[in-house]
């Protein structure tokens, strides 16, 4: 179908708005662009979306500027770019049919909502370039235990961003790689379990230390069928690892949460992050972590009810642990059960796929931040006028208009403050949304096939041009990571100058309704489609009785008074988008300008 807009002309083929694109995380990502590529043997394969084949391709082919062999008819002939934004079509359908479409349209494009994502392809200066990034972080004594201090002080938080290579130093202080999470300064492993959506088993094994690497290892996924079967070939050579499949019961859903638990001789730890176990999300992208204490063993014979947080989190952990209904994890039930979770000072915000009524609904998704928020925030002075942020890297359908998901329960959720009743009118509270401009994408230091881990389509955008309008630009000076595409998520409150946060969230939950959950039966039922998992920051468990944390200035600040400045990790107030700015989209070309790299983007 030849479409045209603001970004010039361009074909969609029938499969990109066809079912098959709904099926992406259930089917291995062919290792026919790795073969013709190298012409060699098929290399690792990994189930992955449309959007990351392309980047995949670009990155094993890439078109330079100069190189228009493979740009479409369609764009040697369309119109600069530079006009004045958005002039898409909403939609070839009627109004009604649209209405008709709505919820087709949306259980398609959260499937798409995270994609599969596979490392760099593997052949001639990309081989090299995958070494260089195996040994960058072969850190010395001396920085293993500057990371060390860093963590066991200095930051209350304990949340911290990835290493980014190719950025200043410094930034990179405070900042950890997979490497360090598994260095043994953090413990004496015994065993561990890694929660995650894309997995590539070589690569997370050698991210282990060398004594660490024939420990059992539990790795939880949501992969069936095909994509089952690669990713339990992959472990062929490990006898210690095993499986927990995540059952998906509900369409369109995906196993994205990202966590670790740590065993160790000497305690227990949590980290809850959003980095894919592969070398790419660890490599030059922005990604959080929250760093759980070391947790100690509770005394024998100690009650079911000890070592709980003032956060419930233990609880919380374990209610999440135990919606997975798997005996794999039962022995890690009762290893958290036997320990001191006490020092806490962060909620647990899970999603698990199912439809919840009465008391469940609120104990996943939007409706569970709601409760939290209810339960815990405390109210603020003119609290209408304080606006939310959101940033995340994909998008759901959200509907023809706000009114069907984003500004009424998605945001009645994040506005909830106090047990009060909310006095103000809702949709007077600004929103802010921030996600990746095209020129975001081009300038990154991964260039243009950085877009392949933001898999927005043409297909689900011209139908929500509305949402345009919210939309704010990627930049993150104050920690060196404007160039670092962000595959982290994070909602906060903030005071109307940006000063004040009321709570800050870092999650794996995107913007979609099958990652926070959608109102069913006149709002009786709450259908979950995704695991998620995130971390929830309110001042009161940090001993603030005012309500908000200061905007911290630095990555680490080093006052006293430490725990009153969150660490946001990018710039505010965000910038909205100018005329000319556009949300990446990855499945059109981009062919005006070169990127970083001095290629061009031709997805077909």
């Amino acid at each position: 179908m030849l479409q045209e807009g603001a970004h010039g002309k361009w074909t969609v083929s029938s499969s990109d708005e066809s079912a098959e694109e709904n099926s992406d995380s259930e089917k291995p990502c062919t290792s026919s662009l790795v073969d013709a590529a190298c012409g060699g043997t098929s290399g690792p394969q990994y189930p992955c979306s449309e959007a990351r084949k392309v980047a995949h391709k670009r990155k094993a082919s890439p078109l330079k500027l100069t190189d228009k062999s493979e740009t479409p008819p369609a764009v040697k002939q369309r119109p600069s770019q530079e006009g004045s934004g958005w002039c898409l079509s909403s939609s070839d359908e009627e109004p009604e049919d649209q209405q008709k479409h709505v919820q087709k349209e949306a259980v398609k494009e959260e499937k798409c909502d995270v994609p599969k994502e596979h490392p760099l392809n593997l052949c001639k200066d990309d081989k090299l370039s995958e070494n260089l990034k195996e040994e960058e972080y072969n850190v010395t004594p001396s920085e293993a235990q500057d990371t060390w201090d860093l963590v066991t002080g200095g930051n209350p938080f304990r949340f911290f961003l990835t290493k980014v290579s190719g950025i200043e130093r410094n930034y990179n202080s405070g900042a950890l790689h997979i490497k360090d999470i598994l260095s043994p300064l953090f413990g004496t492993l015994i065993s561990s379990a890694q929660f995650n959506y894309c997995i590539d088993v070589g690569w997370l094994v050698r991210q282990y230390p060398q004594e660490f690497r024939k420990k059992p290892l539990l790795i939880v996924h949501g992969e069936k069928r095909e994509s089952k079967a690669e990713l339990i070939a992959q472990a062929r050579p490990y006898e210690n690892i095993s499986f927990c499949q995540a059952k998906l019961d509900i369409a369109f859903g995906t196993h994205h949460t990202k966590m670790m638990l740590l065993l160790y001789e000497e305690g227990l730890r949590v980290v809850i992050h959003t980095s894919n176990l592969i070398a790419d999300d660890w490599h030059q992208k922005t990604q959080g972590i929250w760093l759980s204490p070391l947790y100690p063993r509770l005394p024998r014979g100690a009650s079911g009810s000890a070592g709980e947080s003032a956060t419930n989190f233990k609880s919380d952990l374990i209610s999440y642990l135990t919606a997975y209904s798997s005996p794999a994890l039962k022995e890690w039930i009762d290893l958290i059960q036997e320990h001191d979770l006490s020092e806490t000072r962060v909620y647990l915000l899970g999603s698990t796929p199912g439809r919840y009524q009465g008391s469940d609904k609120e104990k996943w998704g939007h409706l569970r931040l709601r409760k939290l928020l209810k339960e815990h925030a405390l109210s603020v002075p003119a609290q209408e006028s304080w606006p939310l942020v959101g940033q995340f890297s994909s998008i759901g359908s959200m509907g023809a208009d706000g009114s069907k998901w984003l500004c009424s329960e998605f945001q009645e959720s994040l506005v909830a403050a106090g047990s009060t009743v909310t006095a103000f009118r809702k949709h007077d509270v600004p929103i802010h949304l921030v996600y990746p401009t095209v020129n975001n994408v081009r300038q990154s230091l991964e260039g243009y096939p950085a877009g392949g881990s933001l898999p927005y389509s043409i297909q689900t955008a011209q139908k929500q041009l509305w949402l345009h309008s919210y939309f704010h630009k990627w930049s993150a000076e104050v920690t060196g990571r404007t160039h670092a595409i962000p595959h982290i998520k994070t909602y906060m409150r903030l005071s109307p100058d940006f000063q004040k946060i009321a709570w800050f969230l870092v999650t794996s939950a995107n913007l979609s309704k099958a990652a926070w959950g959608a109102l069913e039966k006149n709002g009786s039922q709450l259908m979950i489609r995704s695991y998620e998992l995130g971390v929830l920051f309110l001042p009161s468990a940090f001993g603030l009785d005012k309500g908000y944390f200061h905007v911290g200035k630095e990555k680490l600040p080093e006052r006293k008074d430490s725990a009153t400045y969150f660490p946001v990790p990018y710039d505010l107030p965000p910038e909205q988008y100018g005329s000319k700015d556009q949300p990446w989209i990855w499945n059109i070309p981009y062919t005006d300008a070169p990127d970083t790299h001095g290629n061009m983007w031709v997805p077909s």
